[in-house]
């Protein structure tokens, strides 16, 4: 297996491809700013190959090099096997979902055979759901890794596609047949606190009540007021305040450190409701988490490295890799990102990798499953081959 991570302008892109006619590609995950033109890129790469994962990422992607608006992640492994499909959503995302997977496989020619990673991009929005669909389709013991896609400021311009279209509302779906190992994480970069609480009402994802109180005023008093109770018939984005104060589930231990998926708070209504970007489940334990943004610049260096430590090899035996940045996080540490980019690639050892920002992420939780969680990091590492 080789890695390329190309990055650059449309046209940039579009020339280094047209150049470079020796490798094949097998694969190729091209993730963008929302608003740049892709059109000839995307026609470029489907003439190259049928596996093309196309997804918006929050105010550009990250990589060995640095930001740029475009990138794109190419895989050559001739002795793997790979397939892309894209669905849009007409109501139905576990449907949607389950159809691009079934497609995905057909284009491998792996029909009824368990891929080794499915890498996913979904629009925000009962991602839940979507990770049912796929499940459906390959069980809960394939991994499943990457984010719902972005816009720079969560106005809904966003969109998922293939080899053949974009659409704003679906979910794009790659099943990937390696020829070598892979190694994940998927983590987070808060601390808990001391306060915890049970779910005594809610509705997907809807939290409307925690130990009998309106969940509003207990969230503002674990906040310290903070995030205060809206105090007018008015609904309150809170978005990006509770960017630094999300609230956690308990979902087991690495290395004896307490784990926690992510749910990140985004409207308080006058009722005493939150709505959140994740579902919440009456029954629950929630712990109120507290992060600064030093420890969010740096967290994604210490997921690269765990991913690296995972896979039981030394750096330089990285081909490349993927990662997923929560694009809530990206944007709370814009005058840091710096940081966030440089100490990937020093976790990776300097080999090629692209970075997503989303609005969601799906990860695998050792001894839980697939998730959906919010303000979460990922890492997928490739071995070469």
């Amino acid at each position: 297996m080789e890695i390329r991570v190309i990055t650059g302008s449309e046209n940039e892109l579009v020339q280094q491809l047209r150049l470079n006619n020796e490798t094949t590609i097998s694969f190729a995950a091209m993730h963008y700013r929302s608003g740049a033109n892709v059109g000839a890129l995307q026609s470029v790469l489907r003439s190259k190959t049928s596996a093309v994962h196309m997804a918006t990422s929050c105010r550009g992607v990250m990589s060995n090099t640095g930001l740029s608006d475009v990138s794109a992640f190419l895989i050559s492994d001739p002795d793997g096997d790979y397939g892309t499909a894209c669905a849009a959503f007409s109501g139905d995302t576990y449907a949607a979902a389950n159809l691009a997977t079934q497609k995905a496989i057909e284009n491998a020619d792996r029909v009824g055979e368990a891929p080794d990673l499915i890498w996913v991009s979904v629009t925000p929005g009962n991602e839940e759901k979507a990770i049912q669909g796929i499940e459906a389709v390959v069980g809960n013991g394939v991994p499943i890794i990457g984010g719902s896609a972005a816009d720079d400021d969560v106005a809904g311009n966003w969109e998922v596609g293939d080899a053949s279209q974009r659409v704003q509302s679906g979910v794009t779906v790659s099943v990937l047949f390696c020829s070598t190992p892979i190694s994940i994480a998927y983590q987070n970069g808060y601390e808990p606190t001391r306060h915890t609480g049970v779910v005594t009402k809610s509705q997907d994802r809807c939290l409307m009540e925690i130990d009998g109180e309106p969940a509003a005023d207990v969230y503002a008093r674990w906040t310290n007021n903070e995030i205060p109770r809206v105090e007018t018939n008015d609904t309150a984005n809170i978005l990006a305040v509770a960017t630094l104060w999300p609230l956690g589930r308990d979902i087991g231990q690495i290395e004896n450190v307490d784990q926690y998926l992510l749910a990140h708070p985004c409207l308080s209504h006058p009722d005493g409701s939150i709505d959140m970007f994740a579902e919440i489940e009456t029954g629950e334990t929630l712990t109120q988490m507290t992060g600064s943004l030093d420890a969010l610049a740096d967290r994604a260096g210490t997921v690269a490295r765990f991913a690296v430590k995972q896979a039981n090899v030394q750096p330089d035996q990285i081909a490349g890799a993927l990662m997923v940045y929560c694009g809530g996080c990206r944007l709370a540490v814009e005058q840091k990102i710096e940081t966030v980019y440089s100490g990937v690639n020093a976790g990776l050892a300097g080999n090629p990798f692209m970075g997503v920002f989303t609005f969601g992420e799906q990860g695998r939780v050792y001894g839980a499953g697939n998730k959906h969680g919010n303000l979460m990091i990922s890492c997928v590492t490739f071995m070469e081959g």
